[in-house]
């Protein structure tokens, strides 16, 4: 069983406690590795490392950090296989997903910041020739890094990537359910070179220390991504501290259907939206609304495919879905379609814990892939976030009704819509409350562009410049232009 250290001022050290956690396989119930409980002193520690190699690192010619980063990017890719493998086991997602999304994804993280570095711009003013103004934007210091267990090095490279190329140094905190790409990653950064005390990885709890690195007087910009009731928490911890926060919290995101869309695809990104990696995606479409004309059509034609959907071992090449990421994830999910079975829902499919898909899996956490209907207005499975393979299909008649559905949450992360009509497109797309809005598409990712929400999805936003920028600090200097 592999034993997760902490990864501080480039050495893999104990736990400062000398207490470690399980690490559970969500496909077997069984524990596959332990990790540290990490706790304030661990944090301290990386802290005190990150600051010592922040004068050196921040000085460090961007082309540098880019080769650096390159480089880690390279070692990543060439060893893909592992470190997808480890990821299916950490998080009971599909092999095929994980070797095809999350890690890839992380290269990609990596060589986009390494590159956009280098390309990056500083502005310039002239006043009435009296003075130059230019606006230099300089390392913010040590950041805190805190992510989620659905995506694990995906998110964490998200975060990581562009911190380290604008020449901050930063302590990161994983998900202490998914801790086993994160180590391999450190492993990674000290071969690729990186200096010690750059990135730090501190494991552990979010109550202590997740809720250490949030409260940390040094470290000066936080970037979360995970609930919203955690993400409330930092913010109540950072504010006394002026931290800059970078906040991506739940989503409870709506797919509208019109009756001139193209009802195959629909159809088909509609499945891959509802149920990527079990649902356990904050962008997955889990309230779909379709126009009335077509409603009963596609509601036949999405049971239909959602019963086709294999659950199974998440490490065999056939498997569809795999395993939730623990038990009492996987109650909250029944919890929530009992609740709306009581409340006069029907279940057209699903909405129970699948049964064992092979004898190594018998005590996993698995759960059927669930279509919902006729769902009371107000029933908690429309409103809160279940972060589960289970989806909510309503009709709606016109623009102006499918409007006032998406937007009537609290969330507001991302909505896709479904139409042939172009105008429609643009104007749905405006009035919806979303920080992401897909047309007659779902998850299709620039990194160029701004991503974050709104409403309770959190505040910020990451991706491209908008990345770079939160982790600098802009100064404007002001030169007199002498007369002479």
């Amino acid at each position: 069983m592999t034993t997760v250290l902490n990864f501080i001022d480039g050495r893999f050290e104990q736990p400062a406690s000398g207490q470690f956690l399980d690490d559970l396989e969500p496909a077997t119930g069984r524990p596959c590795a332990r990790l540290p409980d990490g706790d304030a002193r661990d944090v301290e520690a990386a802290v005190a490392a990150a600051e010592r190699a922040l004068p050196e690192w921040s000085r460090t010619p961007a082309e540098r950090r880019s080769a650096i980063l390159l480089r880690i990017a390279d070692l990543i890719e060439a060893d893909l296989e592992a470190f997808a493998r480890a990821e299916s086991i950490d998080t009971g997602k599909p092999l095929t997903l994980a070797r095809t999304l999350d890690i890839p994804r992380a290269v990609a993280n990596f060589r986009f910041f390494a590159t956009a570095v280098l390309h990056f711009a500083s502005d310039a003013h002239i006043t009435d020739d009296l003075a130059l103004n230019y606006t230099v934007r300089d390392p913010r210091g040590v950041a805190g890094l805190i992510a989620p267990w659905n995506l694990p090095l995906y998110l964490l490279t998200w975060k990581i990537a562009p911190a380290l190329a604008a020449g901050c140094t930063a302590v990161a905190k994983p998900s202490e359910l998914t801790p086993l790409t994160a180590h391999r990653l450190c492993e990674v950064c000290r071969n690729a070179g990186l200096p010690p005390g750059v990135l730090n990885v501190v494991h552990g709890v979010g109550p202590k220390a997740g809720a250490a690195i949030a409260a940390h007087p040094r470290i000066a910009t936080i970037s979360f991504t995970g609930g919203t009731a955690t993400g409330a928490a930092i913010s109540a911890a950072a504010a006394p501290h002026f931290k800059k926060l970078s906040l991506e919290l739940g989503g409870k995101n709506p797919n509208l259907v019109f009756a001139d869309a193209d009802m195959d695809r629909a159809v088909s990104t509609s499945l891959r939206a509802a149920y990527s990696n079990q649902g356990q995606i904050c962008l997955c479409g889990s309230r779909l609304f379709v126009e009335r004309p077509r409603y009963a059509e596609f509601v036949e034609r999405f049971v239909e495919r959602t019963k086709r959907l294999r659950v199974g071992d998440p490490l065999e090449p056939d498997t569809d879905q795999g395993a939730l990421i623990s038990a009492a994830h996987r109650e909250k999910v029944r919890g929530f379609v009992e609740l709306a079975r009581r409340e006069g829902a029907r279940i057209l499919c699903g909405g129970r814990p699948a049964d064992p898909p092979v004898p190594r899996c018998r005590d996993g956490f698995f759960f059927e892939p669930t279509v919902v209907v006729d769902v009371p207005a107000g029933c908690a499975i429309l409103r809160e976030e279940v972060f589960g393979p289970v989806v909510t299909v309503t009709p709606f008649e016109g623009e102006d009704e499918a409007v006032a559905l998406a937007n009537g949450v609290d969330y507001g992360l991302s909505a896709s819509v479904w139409t042939d009509c172009l105008p429609r497109a643009h104007s749905v797309a405006r009035r919806l409350q979303a920080g992401t809005v897909w047309i007659n598409c779902w998850l299709l990712r620039d990194l160029r562009v701004p991503f974050g929400g709104m409403k309770h999805s959190g505040v910020g936003r990451e991706g491209g410049w908008e990345a770079l920028r939160f982790f600098t600090e802009p100064k404007n200097v002001c030169v007199k232009v002498s007369k002479g």
